[in-house]
């Protein structure tokens, strides 16, 4: 039983965890060990509200992995990421606890919206859909905007065009659960275009958020204070947000991460008091300058740990979400942002996140290996944290700037670059 159909989701992936199914039972062939009999004590399961409201995933930088699997191998009648790739994605996220998501969006992929069978799997799962910083009202750019039948993406030059754009996407997702990302950024990951000095983009963007709240009035709801709604101040957008908006207070203000883990600012005690709270975007993986880091499972948990602790302290408490590109190989720390996103009481202190960790291994891979493998992967997560594999080439931002030897010297300081490569020889 449960208070909606999340709910009744929830009590049911929780009994098929005590029955020993893996939560990452299929996306990570976590095979199910096979019992003769199984018995469930009779304990009380009742669920007291989460910690976050809406928990999730963006899916990004998807054409690595994640795109080709699924054009080539698991829904080849589709050639892309859709309904049945998204249908195991979103059972992934409920077995999760998980409620939200921001679909994949590289031109590599459809838009979400692209296939009505999408939004269709989501409302199916129970799963709310929104959309990144850089695609405001539920509309992916990279796909869905045409220069030769558009013009250009410039609210100050092409106004109505723009509107009518967005317009269609609120008619069209009027009945489904959703979050809509507020504001305009280029067609991509980049700026507004058009607007020049600080004040001049203050106020296009408090006029872009005002004309996009009118057409939620039209078409979601006369009231829309009750639509769920995000700003988030993600690059450039926090420094206009910082230099003065007028943010409705039912907005839920997104704050970001730099890109590595570190999350820019929390809320101030005014803004702590809004009536649409506050939320997070968080990288687990990240494609861009000035270094990438998609390629392993590099970011340390108790780091994860204390910036999101330090959120949920400061009533971050609407919005978690992560980026995990293609979601493999980011399982561990998934499950630990998801486990904390559903009950942070679980997580008081910093020591909590290791012992999360053994049973996380230990669950999966039996007692005596999971914590031989926990405690492996705590030592891989400490060299990662002085420095990630993936940027060991030195370089201030690549590809611009020529690599050059690593501060991890074979001639001084006691050969730190030998004791590191054995510390992973190990």
């Amino acid at each position: 039983m449960g208070s909606d159909k999340r709910g009744a989701a929830y009590g049911i992936f929780h009994l098929s965890e005590l029955l020993g199914v893996s939560p990452w039972n299929w996306w990570a062939d976590v095979i199910p060990k096979p019992l003769d009999e199984v018995s469930i004590p009779s304990i009380n399961t009742t669920s007291s509200p989460p910690s976050v409201k809406y928990r999730g995933i963006f899916l990004n930088d998807e054409c690595w992995g994640l795109n080709p699997w699924a054009s080539k191998t698991f829904e080849p009648e589709e050639g892309n990421i859709g309904p049945r790739t998204y249908a195991a994605i979103f059972e992934l996220l409920l077995r999760l606890r998980g409620n939200f998501i921001w679909p994949a969006m590289h031109p590599c992929t459809n838009a979400f919206y692209s296939n009505p069978e999408n939004p269709k799997t989501a409302q199916d799962y129970g799963i709310v859909v929104g959309s990144s910083h850089a695609e405001p009202m539920l509309r992916n750019n990279v796909d869905e905007w045409h220069r030769d039948e558009h013009g250009d993406f410039n609210f100050f030059t092409n106004r109505e065009t723009i509107l009518n754009y967005w317009e269609k996407r609120v008619e069209e997702s009027a009945g489904n659960e959703s979050i809509y990302t507020l504001g305009m950024r280029g067609i991509h990951d980049s700026g507004m275009v058009g607007a020049g000095s600080m004040e001049e983009q203050v106020d296009a963007l408090q006029d872009i958020i005002e004309q996009q709240r009118l057409l939620l009035s039209r078409h979601v709801n006369p009231y829309p204070s009750k639509v769920p709604q995000a700003f988030t101040t993600y690059k450039e957008v926090l420094d206009v947000y910082d230099a003065g908006m007028d943010l409705d207070d039912d907005i839920t203000l997104v704050w970001p991460d730099d890109n590595y883990g570190y999350i820019h600012r929390f809320s101030g005690p005014k803004e702590e008091k809004r009536a649409g709270g506050s939320g997070i975007y968080y990288h687990l993986s990240y494609w861009g300058r000035p270094h990438d880091y998609l390629w392993l499972s590099s970011t340390h948990p108790v780091l994860v740990w204390e910036e999101m602790a330090k959120a949920y302290y400061f009533n971050s408490r609407e919005i978690w979400v992560v980026n995990v590109g293609d979601i493999k190989p980011l399982e561990y720390n998934l499950s630990l942002f998801m486990d904390m996103a559903w009950n942070m009481d679980n997580f008081a202190s910093s020591p909590q996140v290791r012992a999360h960790m053994q049973q996380w291994y230990s669950q999966i891979f039996g007692p005596a290996a999971g914590q031989s493998i926990a405690d492996l992967k705590w030592e891989y997560h400490q060299l990662n944290f002085e420095r990630r594999p993936e940027f060991m080439g030195w370089s201030q931002t690549e590809p611009t700037r020529k690599t050059h030897f690593t501060a991890y010297n074979h001639f001084e300081a006691g050969d730190e670059a030998q004791k590191r490569l054995n510390r992973f020889e190990a």
